[in-house]
């Protein structure tokens, strides 16, 4: 039967009603029914092509949460009732060594993405989260832990996964200075983990009005980007910078910042490309890089450590009938910090 969703048919049409259709359940499959979902800027950019790899209908879509309503004749990991959640990946080859090693994400056959990816069982493309109900697979379906709300829960499927993975990796720990660029959906949820791992926590804003938040969620410091001074400070004494700003900026004055053998680590991705100036790499020795989500294994680390540590995203929720409006204050920088659609209000 067709269930309910909101879909862009074009890169120029907002999202509207559109009905679609999920998969029979198969021996591994579970179907969750979606409690809410997050808006993520990366919705916004495929909704209207704006990366020229979208197909349509889209129905967008990769933070959500609900509760499994019905479980396959094989599945283990889930019962009927349980909270369940998935995030930006429903399938892939699992048989390279990427997917044997836990980062389906970089499947080399191609990741399947929760929307906008190839659907082998029904054909055409997935459709994500702004609709009624998924089927996923149990081995990319995930637990919740029950301590958290479940609405400010459901970005951390995107964005909790996109920072925790390389302040991991890359040893956000007591004893070392982390710096997070930019205080939006990614920026706030680095500030949160960075100070949960134990790292002394340094916000980069541009904006003098964030300073207060940026304190409240976490960080130990706040300094303006724009104010050369205060960088000036910082040179040199940073073991781990996490970039998540999407717009067009200098990353070699923040490269400046990094000491001997230290790192920086993209996680936005903005339009054009950024000029590199080589001795910001050679003097002194320094890595740039940058991360991508997280596989399963390290997705499911992730809420298991925001459960331990009741970390949840700050959130604005909103009906889906508002998505719309939502995508032009997303634009504008409008939300604190991730707006999350009430799956509810698809019904009304």
């Amino acid at each position: 039967m067709p269930i309910r969703a909101y879909a862009a048919q074009s890169a120029a049409s907002p999202l509207a009603p559109f009905p679609i259709e999920r998969r029979g359940l198969l021996p591994t499959d579970v179907e969750i029914d979606i409690m809410y979902c997050g808006v993520c800027h990366s919705d916004l950019h495929f909704a209207r092509n704006e990366w020229g790899m979208s197909a349509y209908p889209m129905v967008p879509g990769h933070e959500i949460l609900g509760r499994v309503t019905r479980v396959g004749a094989g599945v283990g990991k889930f019962k009927v009732g349980d909270p369940a959640a998935t995030g930006c990946l429903v399938d892939s080859c699992r048989s390279c060594a990427n997917c044997r090693t836990g980062q389906e994400q970089f499947c080399t056959a191609g990741p399947v993405f929760t929307y906008n990816g190839p659907d082998k069982h029904l054909g055409g493309m997935t459709y994500g989260g702004y609709s009624e109900r998924i089927v996923v697979d149990e081995a990319f379906a995930l637990r919740v832990p029950t301590n958290l709300d479940p609405a400010s829960a459901a970005p951390l499927l995107c964005a909790g996964i996109t920072t925790y993975s390389p302040l991991r990796r890359y040893r956000a720990a007591g004893g070392r200075k982390v710096g997070i660029v930019g205080l939006g959906g990614l920026g706030h949820m680095g500030v949160k983990f960075a100070r949960a791992f134990g790292a002394h926590t340094v916000l980069f804003t541009t904006t003098p009005g964030k300073a207060e938040d940026g304190r409240r969620l976490g960080a130990d410091e706040v300094v303006i980007s724009r104010n050369q001074d205060e960088m000036k400070k910082h040179t040199g004494t940073f073991d781990l910078i996490l970039d998540t700003v999407s717009a067009d900026h200098d990353l070699n004055t923040y490269l400046s910042l990094v000491r001997l053998d230290g790192a920086m680590v993209l996680v936005g991705a903005p339009p054009n490309p950024l000029p590199l100036a080589a001795m910001s790499l050679l003097f002194p020795r320094k890595v740039l890089t940058g991360s991508l989500i997280g596989g399963i294994p390290e997705t499911q680390e992730m809420l298991d450590f925001c459960g331990t540590h009741s970390i949840s995203c700050d959130i604005e929720l909103i009906p889906i009938q508002k998505i719309n409006e939502a995508y032009e204050r997303l634009l504008r920088s409008d939300v604190k910090y991730r707006f999350v659609i009430d799956m509810a209000s698809l019904k009304n």
